[in-house]
């Protein structure tokens, strides 16, 4: 990690947000993407209103190959199907061989057998970054059973010590999604406090954000940011889009129409202006 990004300041992770999304339209990445059923669309449309390229490359004999040849990977375990296991594994292998940064989104963790198991065979694989709430993390961790399906029933400060531990596990980054997020690797905790609720009435709102911090990371390749920087820079510019979205949406209709417009329509200088990030040191409670 560059020395530099050990403990970067609050303004230097605001600029890094306004310097990768500056980066990411320069150079669309192509982002691939295996991910539940019931989001695809709305995470490929996040990813193009943003700049992105995305692929839903998600069968096997192929997912593997497109890996090797995109700029970051999201595995999203929403709706594992068999393919859909089979694919995320050779997927996640490409993505080690070619050393193509790869987001991990363990949805609903815990509880269920089939996705749990995948979720720690994928985690032995050492992802670049963590994306779930807090109880799908503390669930990662072994710490709880998980939340009640997809929704969390734990606040995002009582996932701190267990997300900590799994960036220490995995040498990469964690980011635990809720009213404050919380972005941390070994050594950095890094809390964003922007976005509106509404995120939460939308299906993919959270699925479409791990897809995001993959497109960051594929940016941050470019420009040397650590990952911790890159998936808080990518959360910083999704919620201050949807701060644009809610106003003036009159549900969570219009509001994930907005959001999609949002995106398009946000400027590298109305991110770093309007960030409000915190960092801190990451310690063992």
């Amino acid at each position: 990690m560059n020395a530099r990004l050990q403990l970067p300041s609050s303004e230097a992770v605001a600029g890094s947000a306004a310097e990768l999304l500056t980066v990411l339209r320069a150079a669309p990445p192509l982002v691939q993407c295996i991910t539940n059923s019931v989001v695809t669309g709305f995470t490929a449309n996040v990813l193009l209103a943003l700049g992105a390229a995305p692929a839903m490359v998600d069968i096997t004999g192929e997912a593997g190959l497109f890996a090797g040849i995109s700029s970051g990977l999201l595995v999203n375990l929403g709706t594992p199907t068999p393919e859909q296991r089979a694919a995320s594994l050779e997927a996640v292998g490409g993505a080690n061989a070619a050393g193509t940064p790869w987001v991990l989104d363990p949805v609903a963790v815990g509880a269920l057998p089939v996705r749990t198991g995948l979720a720690r065979d994928l985690l032995a694989l050492s992802p670049t970054v963590i994306r779930g709430n807090a109880s799908e993390i503390l669930a990662l961790a072994g710490r709880t059973a998980g939340g009640r399906g997809v929704d969390a029933l734990d606040g995002t400060e009582a996932a701190a010590d267990a997300a900590r531990e799994l960036a220490e596990r995995t040498g990469g980054a964690v980011a635990v999604s809720g009213p404050v997020d919380l972005i941390v690797d070994a050594g950095t905790a890094i809390r964003t406090a922007n976005g509106d609720a509404l995120l939460t009435r939308v299906t993919g709102g959270g699925c479409a954000l791990g897809a995001v911090m993959a497109a960051f990371l594929g940016a941050a390749r470019q420009t040397g940011d650590s990952p911790v920087v890159a998936a808080a820079a990518a959360t910083l510019v999704y919620t201050i889009a949807a701060e644009d979205a809610a106003q003036g949406a009159a549900g969570p209709g219009s509001f994930a129409v907005r959001l999609l417009d949002a995106l398009s329509a946000i400027e590298p200088a109305g991110v770093a202006a309007r960030a409000r990030v915190e960092v801190a040191a990451a310690v063992t409670a």
